[in-house]
Parts: structure tokens; sequence; C-alpha cells
């Protein structure tokens, strides 16, 4: 599978126009006119909704135009454009994001320690090449720098999940 540079600036800007119309919608039920006391609740983002559209409509035209000059220098005996995405890097992105939902399973299931510790050490061990015993030492090291910063320093608590009542937290 090989997806085109084209085709992916194209999905890129429907799909940032879809938010951006998402972002109008929703502020138009919380309004986005100004009172006597200020701005309503979706004044700023409906504007924001509105200047994605707008850039989302400039990528989109963009994309055709240089699509088209494109296929006028192919035909003309040019070389054709790099593809975006081919099959090794579409396994890559593949395998990248289902470590992401991975993570995030784990993470809802068994908390956000649990779940950075094995993400941090699979990337680290798999994509970027550590030695699994350094790998997890990074895994476990992040896991306690988050605990430090967010539990100790700022006191804002993490999701734990299972494991809180095992270390008798809170």
């Amino acid at each position: 599978m090989t997806v085109k540079v084209f085709h992916a600036e194209l999905g890129t800007a429907v799909a940032t126009g879809l938010l951006g119309v998402a972002g109008v919608v929703g502020a138009n039920e919380l309004g986005h006119g100004w009172t006597e006391s200020g701005p309503e609740a979706g004044y700023f983002p409906f504007y924001v909704g509105l200047i994605l559209i707008g850039a989302s409509l400039w990528n989109l035209v963009a994309a055709f135009i240089h699509h088209r000059r494109a296929q006028a220098h192919l035909a003309a005996g040019g070389e054709a454009d790099e593809p975006f995405l081919d099959g090794e890097r579409a396994r890559r992105l593949g395998i990248f994001i289902a470590a992401l939902l991975a993570f995030v399973v784990v993470t809802l299931t068994m908390g956000i320690y649990v779940g950075s510790i094995l993400y941090i050490t699979w990337s680290a061990w798999r994509q970027g090449g550590y030695r699994l015993p350094l790998a997890l030492g990074t895994g476990a090291g992040f896991a306690v720098a988050l605990y430090v910063i967010f539990e100790v320093i700022f006191k804002i608590p993490l999701l734990k999940g299972p494991i809180e009542p095992l270390l008798g937290i809170y």
C-alpha cells in the first residue's frame, strides 16, 4: 500500500476542516457573541474554528494546484513525486499506533504508572534499539518522575488503577 503526498494533503485538509466545523458548531451552541460582561463562552472557539476552516480550504486548493503542476511535470517527462507513505513506513506507523492504543487501554485499566512503564520500555526497546534492562530502567524512571512531579510536588493525583490500594497510596 502506498499513500501519495496528494492524498495525504487532501485527507489532512478535510480532517482539519471538519475539526474547524465542529468547533464552530459547538461555539454556536455556547454563544459566540459579545455581551455587556464580555465575550460569551464560544467566542474564542468560534473564531479559531473559522481560522481552521479557512486554513484547511487554503491547503485544499494548494494541494490541487500542486497536484496539477506535478501531473503536467510528469506528462512532460519529469520524475514522479516520492510517495508520502510506502509499505514499510505504513507498517511502522501501524506498530506505533497499536502501541499507543495499547498504552491508552493499559492506562485506563491499570493506571498511568503501569501504562507508562510498559509503553516507554517497549518503545525504547523495540523502536529505539535500547537493551531491555536499560529500556526498563528508562520506563521505570519516567514513572517515578511522573509520580514525583505530579503527586508529590504539584499534589495532582493521577490515575493509578488497581495499584493504588496495593501500594497503600492515599
